[in-house]
């Protein structure tokens, strides 16, 4: 029962690092409690993809009549939708055990527990076994948040897990928090038809984003019938009654509004309670554990990758960190990562999509800007596609024309952010993206014509 290394978590970090591991020759072992892919795979990305997807066909038909089709009868069959959002997800975990399998990975099922000595309890069943390795990965991932006056109960408060698989459509629905998470929700029941209100703690939503997309975020949303509420706070709700009472704060006083169900989307929390940190003596701050540029802990032996330690909480991130740290391992030199090249993405309809600086913060790192937009209302693809809301907007550092952030919002800017990342991998400049020809038509020239307007070159504008 001994290996090169195990790794404790099956998510985007823990499998992909798994695989390169046996690339690389190590003998490997995965250990899961659950479901193979983690999170991401079962209850995040890919489910919620699927999900949103149903509601963008749903829209499309009942937007038939402006690309002159006529649709009868198109309804909503919220249950099958739930169901194919879960079969996708079951293919996927089943595509990773059969990548496992290919190379050669253990797969251990069952809870794991770390221990000094460079081993690891697994417990299943009833029964434990220990397991040791000469390396140990911690990519345990995170849960859904919960806060003191949003307390989940799984039917009238809940989190994403219930939000993918609620047996039937709520007719209204209060969505907390308006990141990635509850904006790719809000848009989604809202397609479908339940009443949704969107509440935001903070002053604009999609807060992490520059704040004219938050502000053109909010303008769609409102269009498509859905309540923002921003620079409000949830104080309770009371859930004794038929219809959840929510008591929302605001500038302009206490509001309640009623709701069939409330959902919180206030963040996460990386899973690292009873895996056995403290008996080890890894340590912690904030909720995360503290790890080098190659993710190794403070105790020799024992790594850390994903939503459990202090870098972005996304998947390709935590992909990206479980290869460096194995590629380290191995004896290689592989580059630390770039945390301020990561792009976001978030699958509302419009789409966000961005990397690097916001106006805000280049500003505020003292940068000289030239910056770019360019409307889809101007693309001849985004016409033709009856998709003209959203907008590319590019920053560049005006003394030396490099790129320091790219914000965009609109139908699939999220297959255009890795042009974008790439460009800034290779310290392209701003005249030197303006000359790179992009094909016609498509939404990516945009991305060309915003660099552009930022230099008096734009021609459709």
């Amino acid at each position: 029962m001994s290996y090169d290394l195990i790794v404790l978590g099956s998510g985007p970090g823990g499998y992909v690092a798994a695989i390169r591991a046996s690339q690389l020759g190590l003998k490997t072992a995965i250990i899961e409690r659950e479901s193979l892919g983690g999170i991401c795979l079962n209850w995040g990305c890919i489910p919620t993809k699927a999900l949103l997807k149903s509601a963008q066909v749903f829209e499309y038909l009942n937007h038939a009549a402006d690309y002159g089709i006529t649709v009868k009868g198109g309804e909503a069959d919220f249950p099958a939708v739930v169901k194919r959002s879960r079969d996708v997800a079951e293919g996927m975990s089943k595509g990773v055990q059969f990548l496992l399998k290919k190379n050669k990975i253990d797969v251990i099922n069952g809870n794991g527990k770390i221990k000094a000595g460079k081993k690891i309890d697994v417990t299943a069943d009833g029964k434990t076994t220990t397991y040791e390795a000469k390396h140990i990965i911690i990519a345990t991932g995170a849960r859904s948040r919960v806060l003191p006056n949003l307390p989940q109960d799984g039917k009238k408060i809940i989190g994403y897990r219930e939000a993918l698989t609620l047996p039937k459509m709520p007719k209204s629905l209060v969505v907390v928090g308006s990141g990635a998470i509850g904006s790719e929700f809000a848009y989604f029941y809202a397609t479908m038809g339940t009443k949704v209100t969107l509440v935001e703690f903070m002053p604009s939503i999609v807060p992490v984003e520059d704040a004219e997309i938050s502000k053109q975020l909010e303008r769609s949303f409102k269009k498509m019938g859905i309540d923002v509420m921003t620079e409000a706070n949830v104080e309770s709700v009371d859930t004794k009654g038929a219809d959840c009472k929510v008591k929302i704060k605001t500038k302009a006083g206490e509001k309640i509004i009623e709701a069939e169900m409330v959902l919180s989307a206030v963040g996460i929390q990386a899973n690292i309670e009873n895996i056995g940190l403290e008996e080890t003596g890894i340590a912690t701050d904030k909720g995360k554990i503290l790890t080098n540029p190659y993710y190794q802990t403070n105790i020799p032996g024992y790594y850390a990758i994903g939503d459990c330690v202090g870098g972005q909480a996304l998947a390709h991130v935590a992909s990206a960190e479980g290869i460096i740290c194995v590629e380290k391992i191995a004896g290689h030199h592989p580059e630390a990562l770039d945390y301020n090249n990561i792009p976001g993405c978030t699958y509302s309809q419009p789409e966000i999509a961005s990397v690097g600086y916001t106006e805000a913060k280049a500003k505020e790192a003292g940068f000289e800007l030239k910056i770019g937009k360019f409307p889809f209302s101007a693309s001849g693809k985004a016409s033709a596609a009856g998709a003209k809301d959203g907008f590319v907007k590019l920053i560049f550092d005006a003394k030396y024309g490099e790129l320091l952030g790219a914000h965009m919002i609109g139908a699939n800017v999220t297959e255009m952010i890795a042009e974008i990342v790439a460009i800034r991998k290779l310290e392209t400049t701003g005249h030197e993206l303006i000359k790179t020809v992009h094909p016609h038509p498509t939404m990516s020239e945009a991305i060309m014509e915003a660099a552009a307007a930022a230099y008096g070159e734009v021609i459709h504008m």
